[in-house]
């Protein structure tokens, strides 16, 4: 019953943050909500990356890639039709002369990344270390150049604009726990486990017959099914979007976000994104001059200097996050061992 309970609250407290967030979000002005909108949809970046780095202990940088195409499916595919044609002439026929909803849009997003993830995925997840990291951070420049030069399938370096602001707390909240929910089941599944033992010791994992390959691969194309999912919020959530707002920035703050809450663990990477996102959020601000009792201006570009620091003091001063890398726990009371019944006098019989 205990292990019941520690399961459900495992889930429950990231859920319950987000929808927190959400409410205390929807009680304030639109210009303040927006922030409160950008760390849940940051919830589901950062989850999804969790999903692959998180459980295999493999670095990625090419995450971003999945989140940005499905940005741009989503994108796309609900630009309305009569607007499509004018603003977006250069595009594939199927492309130009569709459109589609919403909710089949984020569909549409999730299976991009997932399919996008699988095809990079079957070769580059047989490399790990440094290897791995350079190779997904290929990725990434490689997508990021495709975007933003190939008019066949996007704006090209121009914004790609006139997409329908249907992300409100209401759709973030609900596609954040989403992803939430799916993080947690897949890592609480013999996948999830047998990925993990990859992590701890990827030649005893072998051993017992693992194939590492596999199970890296699967992890590697849920995390970009959810990240494209993500992407489609985060589109939506903005109304028009640039390749270069969904590259290395983009990269840089989730990462930092992970790695401040805790790598290792689901609740590690909700509460990172949500406090980052905050602090991001009013570092912005700062730059722009804002006043807490007294006048604090930043000069441009010390925001992401400022999170780099932290970054790097985490990983100095507690590489576990400030989660420890660990899941939510519910506090126990501390419960009295009763002393062993003395023996028998004489010994036993």
């Amino acid at each position: 019953m205990t292990r019941r309970f520690d399961d459900a609250a495992q889930l429950l407290a990231p859920v319950l943050l987000v929808v927190a967030t959400a409410v205390l979000g929807s009680f304030t002005s639109r210009a303040i909500e927006i922030y409160f909108l950008t760390a849940i949809v940051s919830v589901a970046i950062v989850v999804a990356i969790y999903v692959f780095v998180g459980n295999s202990g493999v670095l990625s940088f090419g995450q971003i890639s999945f989140v940005a195409v499905g940005a741009f499916a989503a994108g796309v595919m609900t630009i309305p039709l009569e607007s499509k044609t004018g603003v977006l002439p250069d595009l594939y026929p199927l492309l130009r002369e569709h459109t589609i909803g919403n909710l089949p849009s984020l569909v549409l997003a999730a299976a991009v990344g997932g399919a996008f993830a699988f095809l990079v995925g079957v070769p580059l997840m047989r490399l790990s270390g440094l290897a791995a990291g350079i190779a997904t951070f290929a990725v990434l420049e490689i997508t990021h150049n495709l975007l933003r030069e190939w008019t066949k399938i996007g704006p090209g370096a121009t914004t790609l604009a006139l997409v329908p602001e249907t992300t409100d707390l209401v759709q973030a909240a609900i596609g954040t726990v989403a992803v939430i929910v799916v993080a947690f089941l897949y890592q609480r599944s013999r996948l999830g486990r047998s990925l993990r033992a990859t992590r701890e010791d990827p030649a005893a994992a072998r051993a017992v017959g693992i194939d590492v390959h596999r199970q890296r691969l699967w992890a590697f194309t849920l995390s970009g099914a959810l990240a494209g999912l993500a992407g489609g919020l985060y589109v939506h959530m903005l109304g028009s979007i640039t390749a270069d707002q969904v590259y290395l920035e983009l990269t840089f703050i989730t990462l930092a976000m992970l790695v401040i809450g805790g790598v290792s663990s689901l609740w590690g990477a909700v509460v990172g994104a949500l406090a980052v996102s905050g602090l991001d959020s009013f570092l912005s601000e700062a730059e722009q001059g804002v006043g807490v009792g007294f006048t604090i201006d930043l000069p441009q570009g010390a925001r992401l200097v400022i999170l780099g620091t932290l970054m790097a003091a985490v990983l100095v001063l507690r590489p576990s996050g400030i989660t420890g890398g660990r899941e939510f726990a519910l506090p126990r009371s501390r419960r009295s061992v009763p002393a062993p019944a003395p023996a028998p006098e004489g010994g036993a019989q």
